[in-house]
């Protein structure tokens, strides 16, 4: 025998097999450049020109971690349909004559050409795109860098391990399934699962009750805080519910629709519900799948589009004031000092403040259980719903503040609530009690306290006495309680050049105080905000694409593997009277209702996500619930278009595969 007849029959067999191969190759190559490109950016020398560039590297590096573990999933996913597809082609061979040991070699020769095909197409593509990928980075970024180019060994080192452990372990299934299987069993592979599946009520009860407490949880979720904490879960529960659903769920369905007689016996219902139902168990899992990953597609372009747009909106919400002043600890000599200072800078600078807030608060970090409050001390660090931040205003301050000549009595407050919930008008500060005598709908402070995940409140009281009682209560008569913290807050009447200009300035006469206090301007920060913003932007860009292409190909993949099954039935049904426009509108109809089902479910699960997410937001400082609302309706339409051209091409790849 020709020593290259193996090498050969390998060839042929990737070619004859090219409607299934060629996108697998595709698929291959675009998942190996998208991870060597996030991993490029992850290393890249340029990235070091950025202050925080550290924060930003981890940030990638989780992409590529996210792109591995996507990679490995994905293409064993669509690995294992190819060989499914195979088995008959393998167990003819068999039967013609070639041992198992042969068909091993055609396989691993198969495997060894498409790994070479893809790794080297992979890297070279990649390592083509990355200059572009990282000017894309910088450009979103608004970071301008010097024009250079390189190829980092370790993007080039890890994507080469990572690809070739993923062909390894393809092969070795491969392998197994086809040694591991009878020659009668190779030949009826590709038709496993077609044994009509029973009504599973109980994976239906599981369902529903998945999806429903997740929904629930999603719905109710208040505080951002709680959204943290519990968003996982939710997700964890829908994910769940979908797979319960769309497999078992999607059968009773079906079965109740067969019972009815008047819908049924209709030829195009007939079909369509009768093939449906053949076939579901293994058509199920692949709408499930298809579901979650539009799902996580919208989700991430919306959330990250909303951010990127909105990062003005959050750089307002997190600095209320264009310059702000905060320190701890400052005593009322020092806070005079700071006074002066900050005055002396301003008219230096020759501008003139404006939105002037200043106030002297005292804070506490507590354990909340309802309405009581005690020390933290002690406290595990898991347990952050029992934390709380609870702030102190002197009944001065907040007039000065809102301009109101407001009064309060002894142990008697106002509430203002940033995150948590208190109900009932009782304080109790471990024993010492403080009547809420109202509760604020607003306040003017500090921007940093609304990005605090734990439970945060502000209490306005009649005096400082008031605050030491309180200290006293918390920690202990023989602790003093030292000295009130300090927030000066203004913006000025100049543009953003003078605003950095009087920022430095502050900061250096300040540094000269010898005072141990924070210093922020919003301009100076803005830089900051655009790289944290602009990199999740960069992440839901990358991973948004990855999810497209894998729910594209398995679209693709079902799309065949449904037309090679209803091949000979659509012959048969031709062959006792109906036309090819009769089974055209039965594909259609099958196609359409099974193909829009997983994006119809997503846009639910998107819908009842969206107030959740809205809180998730809100810890990024994002507040402008219409601006994401709008994000997401443009993304889901634009998703869905994409969806139905997606649809179109397949659907005619399946009409092709019936009629032949």
């Amino acid at each position: 025998m020709n020593r290259f007849f193996y090498s050969k029959l390998a060839l042929t067999n990737i070619k004859k097999n090219g409607k299934s191969y060629i996108p697998y190759i595709l698929a291959s190559i675009g998942t190996i450049i998208m991870y060597y490109n996030m991993h490029f950016s992850a290393v890249a020398k340029d990235l070091g020109h950025l202050s925080d560039h550290q924060t930003l590297r981890s940030m990638l590096s989780f992409g590529t971690f996210v792109i591995a573990l996507f990679s490995i999933i994905f293409l064993f996913y669509t690995n294992s349909f190819l060989i499914k597809r195979r088995k008959k082609e393998f167990g003819l061979f068999n039967i013609l004559g070639m041992e198992k040991r042969h068909i091993g070699r055609i396989i691993f020769l198969e495997t060894v050409y498409i790994y070479i095909i893809s790794l080297i197409a992979g890297i070279l593509f990649g390592i083509l795109f990355s200059k572009l990928t990282i000017l894309l980075l910088f450009k979103i970024i608004s970071f301008e860098v010097a024009f250079g180019f390189e190829v980092p060994k370790a993007a080039v080192y890890y994507t080469f391990i990572l690809f070739t452990g993923i062909f390894t372990v393809n092969l070795l299934y491969n392998l197994f399934q086809v040694y591991r299987s009878k020659p009668i069993e190779l030949l009826q592979g590709g038709k496993v699962g077609e044994k009509e599946p029973k009504t599973k009520w109980l994976l239906v009860v599981v369902g529903t009750i998945s999806l429903a407490i997740g929904y629930y949880i999603a719905l109710t979720t208040e505080s951002p805080l709680a959204a943290l904490s519990k968003f996982f879960l939710a997700v964890i529960l829908v994910i769940v519910g979908t797979y319960c659903l769309f497999t078992a769920g999607s059968i009773a369905l079906l079965k109740i629709l067969r019972k009815n007689k008047s819908y049924y016996y209709k030829a195009k219902n007939f079909i369509s519900i009768s093939g449906m139902i053949y076939r579901m168990k293994q058509n199920a899992v692949g709408l499930a799948n298809i579901c979650i990953l539009a799902t996580t597609v919208i989700f991430l372009i919306s959330t990250t589009v909303s951010m990127y747009v909105g990062v003005d909106d959050a750089l307002k919400t997190r600095y209320p004031r264009e310059i702000t002043v905060n320190g701890v600890g400052i005593s009322d000599e020092d806070a005079g000092k700071l006074n002066s200072v900050i005055k002396e800078e301003i008219k230096k600078v020759k501008v003139n403040e404006k939105n002037t807030i200043h106030y002297r608060p005292m804070t506490f970090s507590l354990k909340q259980n309802g309405n009581k409050f005690s020390s933290s001390q002690g406290l595990p660090v898991y347990e952050l719903d029992s934390f709380a931040m609870v702030t102190f205003i002197t009944l001065d301050d907040y007039n000065k503040m809102v301009k109101d000549s407001e009064s309060l009595s002894n142990n008697e407050a106002l509430l203002y609530t940033v995150h948590g919930d208190l109900s009932g008008d009782s304080l109790n500060f471990n024993g010492h009690k403080i009547t809420v005598k109202k509760r604020l709908s607003s306040l003017d402070i500090d921007g940093e306290m609304t990005a605090i995940l734990r439970n945060t409140y502000y209490l306005v009281v009649n005096n400082a006495d008031t605050i030491h009682e309180v200290y006293k209560a918390l920690e202990g008569k023989d602790n003093p309680m030292g000295d009130l913290s300090y927030f000066y807050g203004f913006d000025i009447d100049g543009d953003k050049d003078l605003e950095i200009k009087l920022t430095s300035a502050l900061q250096k006469a300040l540094k000269e105080l010898n005072i141990d206090v924070r210093l922020e301007g919003r301009e100076s920060l803005r830089e900051g905000f655009y790289s944290l913003y602009g990199v999740l932007f960069f992440l839901g860009i990358f991973l948004g694409l990855l999810f497209i292409m894998a729910t594209v190909l398995i679209i693709y993949y079902k799309q065949i593997a449904e037309g090679y099954d209803d091949k000979e039935r659509f012959e048969i049904m031709q062959k006792v009277g109906m036309s090819h426009n009769e089974v055209k509108k039965v594909i259609s109809s099958q196609v359409l209702t099974v193909f829009f089902l997983p994006l119809v479910a997503a846009v639910i699960h998107i819908a009842f996500a969206f107030k959740v997410i809205t809180k998730l937001l809100s810890l990024f400082n994002l507040t402008n619930i219409p601006l994401f609302a709008v994000c997401t309706a443009i993304t889901i339409l634009i998703f869905a278009i994409f969806y139905a051209l997606v649809y179109s091409l397949t659907a005619r790849t399946y009409y092709r595969i019936v009629s032949k």
